[in-house]
């Protein structure tokens, strides 16, 4: 099991006051197949800060994303080429387990997927699997309260996780990727089935989550990118000749420049609503 990366709380803690990223991609281009999708993107992500992704449809913001957990492992055919670094160690390199990067760097997906079991087996479910030791009312109570969704579920924990509303599953989700303890959090597209009421919450809840995890998000809502992260990656896509979309990196930099001082044409295009 990953012999050769570093014990995850040594690596949090020496790299905690520093500005080494947390995560970094050189020269990344993925296929289907034969078929190029991304390529060759650069990236440092910051530790404890929020990263979004936008950029209009197709452009490969979730492929790009799934690859810091090697979750495009799991699509028949993907390659990725290139090195994706956490924290220094290359998460392809061939002695590198992909489950324990996924228990190190976890996901929370577009809609809301609880399992089929009650709201504790939800969260007590996937630490039992990674072999958690310590005491799981415990864990349970702290992963959900640190999703802020304790107080409206503390008394029905045995009732179906399936039994929430919409936003209540997705913190619920968001709970059930803490519990496992992981040092990055991946979120795709995680408010675009919610309501208003239900987004805010989940950005409210994001902000209090990176003073101890990172975040990389993406966002089809501009608004969203602009509200919650502190750095903005603007993908965008060229038609192939093969007819397909091959997706890019435009600019990436801190929030607040992308929005009101673009460097790029085509970013400012797109922040201003002219296209996407």
């Amino acid at each position: 099991m990953m012999s050769n990366m570093t014990n995850p709380t040594m690596i949090s803690d020496s790299h905690a006051h520093t500005q080494e990223p947390a995560l970094k991609m050189e020269g990344v281009s993925i296929y289907y197949g034969s078929t190029p999708a991304i390529r060759e993107v650069y990236l440092d992500i910051p530790p404890h800060q929020i990263t979004a992704f936008i950029g209009p449809s197709g452009c490969g913001k979730s492929t790009v994303l799934r690859c810091f957990n090697r979750t495009n492992d799991l699509i028949p055919g993907a390659q990725v080429k290139g090195n994706v670094f956490f924290h220094g160690v290359n998460l392809y390199s061939k002695k590198i387990d992909p489950v324990e990067v996924r228990r190190r760097i976890g996901m929370v997906f577009q809609k809301p997927n609880p399992f089929p079991k009650s709201i504790y087996e939800n969260i007590a479910f996937g630490a039992r699997i990674n072999g958690y030791q310590g005491n799981m009312d415990q864990l349970v109570e702290n992963s959900l309260r640190k999703a802020a969704i304790w107080d409206e579920v503390k008394d029905k924990l045995k009732e179906s996780g399936l039994s929430l509303s919409g936003g209540q599953q997705q913190r619920l989700c968001i709970a059930r990727a803490i519990a496992i303890q992981p040092e990055v959090i991946l979120m795709d597209e995680p408010c675009s089935a919610l309501d208003p009421i239900s987004t805010l919450r989940i950005e409210e809840l994001m902000q209090e989550l990176k003073a101890q995890y990172t975040i990389v998000i993406v966002t089809h809502n501009m608004q969203q990118a602009s509200r919650v992260s502190d750095k903005t990656a603007f993908f965008n896509a060229e038609a192939t000749e093969q007819g397909g979309k091959l997706g890019y990196l435009v600019e990436y930099n801190d929030t607040v420049n992308i929005f009101t001082n673009p460097k790029q044409e085509y970013t400012r295009d797109y922040v201003s609503g002219r296209f996407g």
